[in-house]
């Protein structure tokens, strides 16, 4: 599992923090003229030529120029990569001393560039526009885009330009995203059949559930140690945004720019302003009362706290909120959960959250302008887009990882003793190229987990999911600073006014009167302004 932006300005420049060797200022020529360079076909030059590009690594990873994938690259394009590897945990520092002190490389591969650095970059000259390149040189690119065009919006900045390359992994589309709902909740059949009763189909049912659970000694160790229900309030995968569905109202969080925000009938809502949200808080602050919820839900920072209780000897966790069953509660446990299904609230209501953000990120592979072949580079970069190189750049090579069979990629059974995460950062660099869900059926093969959580997703929750949700969009620089100053008010009011109340069950008329005229002190009303302005842009480029 998996699931990203660092903006740092600089006055002093350190210039003994990181040096680039060679990664000055060149002249650039036009490789299209050189008779080295071939417009198409393998290899891309006669005679060999060096880029230098910048890239971050995971800590498990070699250095790329150790790397399979890029040393069949090197051989295939007669095209030879200076890297130069940063640390992970180092490189947005260090991309930006880089980008500061003006002594560039001619690429940052998995670029991590975000909207703010495309915006300043782009406009000062510093990365070259794209768009000309990916009609000349990037045959994969040009025709990825022309199949997914929503794609080809993403990518675009509000200046029309195209100054980035996309990367993702697209398992599922639309409602039927792998992501498009986080939060899956299993309970206890165990504890279920123990009390005579169903996977619950509603809220009522659920309360009545998990009073049982709390009252009786389901695990039967002579203690009342039981824990009816557990979750992790504001983490992208942990927190009961859908049930507030059940009260008409789902408030999708998932640490993003999007939080708190739904779309309906093509306006962007706040979802922490609605009457309905006020009513849910209401509701389960009861449950927090009654002792159904652990406290530690509220408190909780990261998933340690859940991943233990999941464990614990006699199994103590009659509820939870995460991705999947198997990570919390163990292969051991898995089949004693069930996943439960949309509830219907009080009012007959059971949405489901949809969330917001695309299945892309975008940033991943950008040229600057010291790069004396950018043709060059656009060929070189443009092999890793095709269906059957992406893949193999997510997850690894031919030989490694995978053995083609009629065109497609099949997984080889995986070294002894070794996971498929730490693997996959062993042998594939990832960060640029994009899988579609077309690839998924026709080039490589889909995890069984991940084709088992997209099933669930399709067949319990989609239906109930609106039709509408908001893509990543791409905000002006004015509009990013702006939102950006509001939103860290807003979120950190709305998250710390939610978790008193459902503990406290102090929500009052009169608090939440006070509570709405402080929503719009913070500028609750311009912070959806500017993202409707940017929703209707790019519903308007994308038609």
């Amino acid at each position: 599992m998996k699931k990203k932006a660092l903006s740092l300005v600089l006055t002093v420049l350190v210039t003994s923090t990181i040096v680039f060797t060679g990664c000055g200022k060149k002249t650039t020529t036009n490789s299209a003229k050189d008779s080295n360079f071939k417009s198409s076909g393998l290899p891309i030059v006669k005679k060999k030529v060096t880029l230098k590009i910048v890239s971050p690594k995971s800590a498990l990873a070699p250095n790329y120029d150790k790397m399979t994938i890029f040393k069949r690259l090197e051989k295939s394009t007669n095209i030879h990569i200076d890297w130069t590897n940063i640390p992970d945990t180092d490189y947005q520092t260090k991309k930006n001393l880089l980008l500061a002190s003006g002594d560039l490389p001619d690429a940052f591969y998995a670029a991590g560039f975000s909207d703010a650095d495309m915006n300043k970059y782009g406009k000062d000259g510093t990365i070259v526009p794209l768009g000309s390149l990916i009609n000349k040189y990037m045959p994969n690119v040009k025709k990825l885009l022309n199949k997914e065009p929503d794609l080809k919006t993403f990518i675009t900045s509000p200046d029309g330009k195209i100054y980035s390359l996309p990367v993702g992994e697209e398992m599922g589309t639309g409602k039927n995203n792998i992501g498009s709902n986080p939060y899956f909740y299993f309970i206890n059949k165990t504890w279920l059949k123990k009390i005579g009763k169903k996977v619950p189909t509603t809220l009522d049912e659920l309360h009545e559930d998990l009073l049982e659970f709390k009252n009786k000694d389901l695990n039967g160790n002579g203690k009342q140690d039981e824990i009816p229900m557990k979750f992790i309030s504001n983490f992208w995968c942990a927190d009961i945004g859908n049930f507030f569905g059940s009260f008409g109202i789902p408030d999708p969080y998932t640490n993003a720019p999007y939080d708190h925000l739904i779309v309906r009938n093509g306006k962007i809502v706040f979802a922490p302003e609605q009457p309905e949200y006020k009513q849910a808080v209401q509701y389960f602050s009861k449950w927090v009362k009654e002792g159904l919820i652990d406290k530690s839900s509220f408190t909780d920072t990261t998933a340690d706290s859940l991943f233990a209780k999941g464990k614990t000897k006699p199994e103590t966790l009659g509820s939870f909120v995460w991705w999947e069953e198997t990570e919390i509660v163990g292969t051991d446990r898995e089949k004693e959960y069930a996943l439960v299904g949309p509830l219907t609230g009080p009012t007959g209501k059971s949405d489901v959250v949809r969330s917001n953000g695309s299945a892309w990120s975008r940033g991943a592979f950008v040229i600057t302008k010291d790069n004396k072949h950018p043709e060059v580079t656009a060929r070189w970069i443009d092999q890793l887009y095709s269906p059957l190189e992406a893949a193999q750049i997510h997850w690894g090579p031919i030989g490694e990882v995978y053995n083609l069979k009629n065109g497609k990629l099949v997984n080889k059974p995986l070294p002894k003793g070794v996971t498929m995460g730490e693997y996959r950062q062993k042998v594939a660099p990832s960060g640029v190229g994009v899988v579609t869900a077309n690839d998924f059926n026709t080039i490589v093969d889909m995890e069984a987990r991940a084709k088992e959580r997209i099933n669930r997703i399709k067949n319990v929750f989609a239906p109930n999911m609106a039709d509408e949700n908001i893509p990543t969009l791409f905000f002006t620089d004015d509009e990013t600073s702006r939102r950006n100053q509001i939103e860290t008010d807003l979120k950190a009011y709305v998250n710390k006014m939610k978790s008193q109340w459902l503990m406290n069950g102090n929500l009052t008329d009169a608090a939440w009167n006070t509570y709405l005229n402080n929503l719009k002190k913070i500028g609750v009303d311009q912070f959806v302004k500017i993202t409707q302005d940017a929703y209707d842009r790019y519903q308007k480029q994308n038609k």
